[in-house]
């Protein structure tokens, strides 16, 4: 029997969304590829970079490795970030529909939460992936453990403790997304809003398929999603430290000890290294790489949005 209009209309939606999401993840991971690889080498204190600063690493990396080491771990990023994106950004749509039926449309409580549910959902579907591309980043040429991305998995599922090693780190990870992916949908969503009603003249074009009639301009996709990003990433940074170690832990003998629990591995850090050695440990380098990346996810996101006519716009 044949789908009734508003279910075909649904799925398309669905699947237009799905994409949408998925491909801005992969263009806002690989913009920022290199500063993920040397933020991971820096959070786990990597012998060979641990003395090192952002560029004096990424010098270091070319240097050592070759130039393309400095995307080491990104095929598995890809692998996991279209996925994640995509069900992140499809799920906030649909959370964010939900709670505004529930709690109103200017409720800044549902748009927070909405964000944060998103997050939660997607860090769950692809959590390995994600433990897999931080193992393969974290090495170094000459001194490789695993050889790609099923060998990764095999090794650690076999060795480690099954699925639940693959999984090491979660929690702190999902404490972590609830403010981050929250405060960067909240943020994003609260910025567009205020600079179509309160400066449309500088910051929006109109559009005649969206129902509020307004679209932001380039330049202001990039400035929300670029504060978006700040603020999220300094509230859940130390947490995001945590699942670092945590994933990394049995890769040496000597960092066995941090991955015995987040709390332990939180109380660890900090006792060796304090707060800003050690709990922020690498945060200039998340400022540099999580205000372009957030911006050029909610920017790739919102133009596909426009192309394949999902942006509705807003009622002002």
């Amino acid at each position: 029997m044949a789908l009734r209009t508003e279910e075909r209309s649904s799925l398309e939606f669905i699947f237009k969304s799905l994409f949408a999401g998925g491909i801005a993840g992969m263009c806002s991971k690989t913009a920022v590829a290199p500063l993920d690889r040397i933020k991971i080498l820096l959070q786990a204190h990597n012998k060979h970079y641990k003395h090192l600063g952002v560029f004096s690493g990424l010098q270091h990396i070319v240097h050592k490795e070759t130039f393309l080491a400095l995307y080491k771990g990104n095929g598995a990023q890809m692998v996991r970030i279209f996925p994640y994106a995509a069900t992140q950004f499809t799920a906030f749509e649909f959370y964010k529909k939900m709670l505004t039926s529930a709690l109103g449309s200017n409720s800044h409580i549902g748009k927070f939460l909405a964000g944060s549910s998103a997050g939660v959902t997607a860090v769950t579907l692809t959590y390995p992936l994600d433990t897999i591309r931080a193992r393969l980043a974290f090495q170094v040429t000459g001194e490789h453990v695993y050889t790609g991305i099923l060998h990764t998995a095999l090794s650690i599922f076999k060795e480690e403790g099954g699925l639940r090693a693959l999984y090491r780190g979660f929690l702190p990870t999902v404490c972590g997304m609830i403010p981050y992916a929250g405060f960067s949908f909240y943020c994003f969503e609260m910025l567009k809003y205020i600079c179509m009603k309160y400066i449309p003249q500088v910051t929006c074009d109109t559009c005649s398929r969206n129902t509020g009639g307004l679209v932001l301009l380039m330049p202001a996709k990039l400035l929300c999603g670029g504060l978006a990003g700040a603020v999220a990433q300094s509230v859940s940074y130390p947490l995001d430290v945590t699942r670092r170690r945590m994933q990394l832990a049995m890769m040496n003998p000597e960092t066995r000890k941090f991955g015995m629990g987040m709390m332990s591995t939180i109380f660890l850090i900090y006792k060796e290294n304090g707060v800003f050695r050690g709990l922020y440990r690498g945060m200039s380098i998340n400022y540099l790489r999580a205000v372009p990346m957030v911006a050029v996810s909610f920017t790739t996101y919102e133009i596909l949005k426009q192309m394949l006519n999902l942006d509705t716009g807003m009622k002002l």
